[in-house]
């Protein structure tokens, strides 16, 4: 990890030496994805995180864990400050551990039928305590401490705009972790999620954040769309809030802002309408979707 550059705002003009880092840590984050796939399918424990699909195929979750650990580390490995690689480390292992746990947790027969924001809230309101409620206030938590970090980096500035900033940044790791999260319902949307994001980041001053946790996705991208893994809450929450923290660093307040406007309203509409729905009903977004999948 480098010592100290900026990891914020403007273009970065990706010489040869710095398109072949990015390619590497790509590299890394593929090679990383796999090993701790294999490692997880390994354990004797494995077998707990075995679910049923929306097919009624049997899958497994370890690919969450594997994305997050792998996504987390390769972007730390890839930030050009300090602050900026602790950001990506607590963002990606954060989230992917709150996830696990609603993953594990959230298949209880008596959390199984709670869902969304609105239902969590519901159940606080009566006395109960869900998984997916800890998850929600975990992500918050790990997105405000590493917007935090981020704004070390920035210059010098007024206790209220550098709270503001702190806020919306951490605004934007949670609520990319919570938009990527919401689309893993089918195999494989995710993760393609996840590299349309990704991948015009990489040619910028956030690439080294966005390299690794791309090449961990497009690694486990087949295996996905096989219907041999799924990601989870663990592995989708994670690679968002990884991307949310490069989106973080390369954009002021303004920038943070808009995201943040643009994740509310993708949010907001998600508890009204089905994203599945309005994707197989849209030429271009269904065949997309589709892509690679199985029949």
């Amino acid at each position: 990890m480098a010592t100290r550059a900026s990891t914020h705002q403007g273009v970065d003009a990706v010489s040869p030496g710095r398109l072949a880092g990015r390619l590497m840590l790509m590299g890394a984050g593929a090679a990383a994805a796999r090993a701790a796939l294999r490692a997880i399918t390994g354990r004797r424990s494995a077998s707990a995180l075995e679910r049923t699909n929306f097919r009624g195929r049997t899958v497994t979750l370890a690919a969450g864990p594997a994305v997050a650990a792998s996504a987390a580390v390769t972007s730390a490995l890839g930030a050009t400050s300090r602050a900026a690689g602790a950001a990506a480390l607590i963002a990606g292992l954060g989230a992917g551990a709150v996830g696990l746990y609603d993953d594990v947790a959230g298949a209880r027969p008596e959390q199984r039928h709670i869902k969304g924001f609105a239902g969590h809230l519901a159940a606080l309101r009566r006395g109960q305590v869900t998984s997916g409620l800890v998850k929600i206030v975990g992500v918050g938590a790990a997105g405000l401490l590493a917007s935090a970090l981020l704004a070390t980096d920035r210059p010098a500035r007024s206790r209220l705009t550098r709270a503001a900033d702190v806020l919306l940044g951490a605004g934007v790791v949670a609520g990319t972790a919570n938009l990527v999260n919401l689309l893993d319902l089918r195999p494989g949307r995710a993760l393609k999620a996840g590299l349309l994001l990704g991948a015009p980041l990489l040619g910028g001053a956030s690439g080294p954040l966005v390299a690794g946790p791309v090449g961990a996705a497009a690694a486990l991208l087949p295996a996905d769309l096989d219907e041999r893994v799924m990601l989870g809450d663990s592995g989708a929450n994670a690679l968002g809030a990884v991307l949310g923290v490069a989106l973080a660093a390369r954009t002021g307040l303004l920038g943070r802002a808009g995201v943040l406007a643009a994740l509310t309203a993708l949010t907001a509409a998600s508890e009204k309408v089905s994203f599945t729905q309005v994707i197989e009903r849209t030429p271009g977004l269904r065949e997309l979707d589709a892509l690679g999948r199985r029949d």
